[in-house]
């Protein structure tokens, strides 16, 4: 392997090196076919193999219930803010949503278009730095569903376990799924953006309940709706192509390595080392709750924001780049994905160690 950069981003993020590879071949001569990847015709049957293997990966990694389909959309993460509750909701329904980050208040404001919102929960007022328990938040009996992002990017907070309310779960799932195991029966739709757990940028993945498709009203748009996209096996339009390809490899890679089970043990472990190193010298200081936090996006400060700046310049210039935390509260922030290894992670503690002797 050549020499590579660790890459802390939080997104687009660290892939396998492996499906890297693979994708620098397949994107000029697909499969020794004559013929790269992205001039493959979306309906031949060379890419609608690719699709269906996509997907079925996604069905026995997720334990994707056959009640449910499975979709490759378009327009990011943030198109969902709207398309959720343009076919869920209508004039006069209720849906309940938490507020524990940037991307969770996004889609409260677009979900305000559509019906009546109910934000039960919101750790604005701590700049976000906890998601709530089950006993801090109630959901009304007329609420359609209850809305929440899984883990927060930006404040490296995570649910530890999902809400367990009777009511119908909605989950942003972006920067955590495919992490540890979700039960998807407890939810009517998962959605998650490639560019962090997945693939690359270009694809959102969705996971609908099948007895949810028949809830959009008559003005909404086609190509709005997710009966359209389950229709046509996510083929209504020329799909991105490329990302969905990406999808299948990354999702080849976690079944090779062991699947949900073993990605969140690494994943565990990845964490820890991260969070020791925070947790025993008082020259870091962690952003969230130590109840909230995440294994994914791990957020901290160090004394002044001068000393931040030289963190993230000298770390860079020891090759762990990304390190820059979220203008909304600075500091640093390393995000650590399923893909990243562990070996980064241990460079990285090694570095804030020394860094802390040399400016404590």
């Amino acid at each position: 392997m050549p020499e590579r950069i660790y890459n802390f981003s939080p997104g687009p993020a660290t892939l396998p090196y492996e499906v890297l590879q693979e994708a620098a071949k397949d994107i000029v001569n697909f499969q020794n076919k004559g013929i790269g990847l992205i001039e493959l015709s979306h309906r031949s049957k060379e890419f609608m193999a690719v699709t269906d293997e996509a997907e079925n990966l996604i069905r026995e990694i997720f334990s994707v219930p056959d009640n449910y389909k499975v979709l490759f959309l378009q327009g990011g993460a943030s198109s969902q803010f709207f398309m959720v509750p343009m076919n869920l909701l209508g004039n006069g329904k209720k849906a309940t949503y938490l507020n524990t980050g940037t991307w969770s208040k996004k889609a409260i404001k677009e979900a305000k278009l559509f019906g009546n919102i109910d934000v039960a929960y919101s750790s604005e007022e701590q700049s976000f730095n906890r998601v709530p328990g089950d006993d801090e938040y109630t959901v009304a009996p007329d609420s359609e569903y209850l809305y929440f992002v899984s883990n927060n990017t930006i404040y490296g907070t995570q649910f530890q376990s999902m809400p367990n309310k009777d009511s119908m779960l909605i989950a942003d799932m972006s920067s955590d799924i495919f992490s540890r195991p979700v039960d998807v029966s407890k939810f009517g739709l998962i959605f998650a953006g490639a560019q962090k757990n997945i693939g690359p940028a270009g694809v959102t993945l969705v996971i609908i309940r099948e007895d949810l498709l028949d809830r959009a009203g008559e003005s909404v748009p086609t190509m709005l709706k997710y009966k359209t996209h389950a229709d046509k096996g996510s083929m209504f339009n020329t799909p991105p192509c490329f990302a969905i390809y990406c999808v299948g490899q990354v999702m080849k890679w976690l079944k090779n390595l062991g699947g949900i089970p073993a990605i969140e043990k690494l994943n565990q472990e990845k964490a820890a080392l991260l969070y020791e190193a925070i947790d025993s010298n008082d020259f870091y200081r962690g952003h969230a709750e130590k109840t909230s936090r995440s294994l994914m996006n791990v957020s901290f400060n160090l004394p002044t924001p001068e000393l931040e700046a030289q963190f993230i310049a000298e770390a860079a210039t020891m090759g762990l780049d990304g390190l820059k935390g979220h203008r909304s509260i600075g500091g640093c922030r390393a995000s650590i994905y399923n893909a990243f290894p562990i070996e980064g992670v241990a460079k990285l503690v090694e570095f804030m160690t020394e860094f802390a002797k040399k400016n404590s």
